[in-house]
């Protein structure tokens, strides 16, 4: 896997080969699943110029349905970039799916483990440091907005950005909801569902730069980042998102999980 490091200090190989960081177990589950996902779907791809050919990079998206990590990478390989993901643990404990993942070197996180968002940094430094592309949801699970704009994030990508300094390029996608809508189990395969994705611009955190470990300036960089994420949805669901972005910190809901399933119970 080119993990030659230790938990607390991990190291990984220079990104190779063609989609750049793609590797044989990559090679193979793309062999796999991008004819299905093109079966399925019908992409459209924007602002694929913004997506560096190499060195390190951040690509962050909204996340609405379990299928939007598909999405996302498909997008990226199809654009030069094998995405690494810190992706929930309790998928790599599903047989063979979780060998495919380990081997094409995404990394569990326990995300309901308290400071897993610090334990799962070493892990995104290491990445850029090798100069990967690593993928990041900043809200950390799908949105709680009932309209399915993003809500409010966490902090963990604006301290990765300010101490990495890497790249981070905003993208916002659509259509995968259709396909399998919010926490749902039973997908639609036909007919094709048209789905976009749209890279923009990359940020520029400088003026936080040497300020993570201010809480204010962490949030103020976040909001920042997840502003220009959600300009991108925008531009491709034509119509404004709402003033007030809603967040679960404010409400009654679970930060991760199924919240729908808790309710029900």
């Amino acid at each position: 896997m080119g993990n030659q490091g230790s938990d607390l200090n991990p190291v990984y190989a220079a990104p190779k080969g063609h989609p750049l960081g793609a590797n044989p177990t990559w090679k193979f589950g793309a062999g796999f699943l991008i004819p299905l996902l093109k079966f399925i779907s019908k992409e459209e791809w924007r602002g694929v110029e913004n997506i560096p050919t190499s060195g390190p990079m951040i690509a962050i998206s909204n996340h609405i349905s379990y299928v939007d990590p598909l999405v996302f990478a498909h997008f990226l390989y199809g654009n030069g970039r094998a995405v690494r993901f810190l992706g929930k643990a309790s998928l790599f404990r599903i047989p063979i799916v979780g060998w495919v993942l380990r081997h094409a070197e995404q990394v569990p996180v326990e995300r309901e483990v308290k400071g897993a968002g610090i334990i799962a940094l070493p892990y995104a430094i290491a990445f850029l440091s090798s100069g990967h592309c690593l993928g990041v949801y900043p809200k950390g699970t799908l949105t709680r907005d009932e309209n399915l704009w993003p809500m409010a994030a966490k902090t963990g990508l604006a301290r990765l950005a300010v101490v990495t300094q890497a790249p981070v390029i905003p993208c916002a996608q659509w259509g995968a909801a259709e396909i399998l809508p919010p926490y749902s189990k039973r997908p639609k395969l036909w007919p094709r569902t048209k789905v976009t994705v749209i890279a923009g611009k990359p940020l520029d955190f400088s003026p936080w730069y040497g300020r993570e470990d201010d809480v204010q300036a962490m949030v103020e960089a976040t909001a920042y980042a997840m502003k220009a994420v959600t300009s991108l949805l925008e531009e491709i669901r034509g119509e404004k998102a709402p003033i007030e972005i809603f967040d679960p910190r404010q409400s009654d809901l679970p930060r991760i999980g199924n919240y729908k399933k808790r309710k029900e119970k």
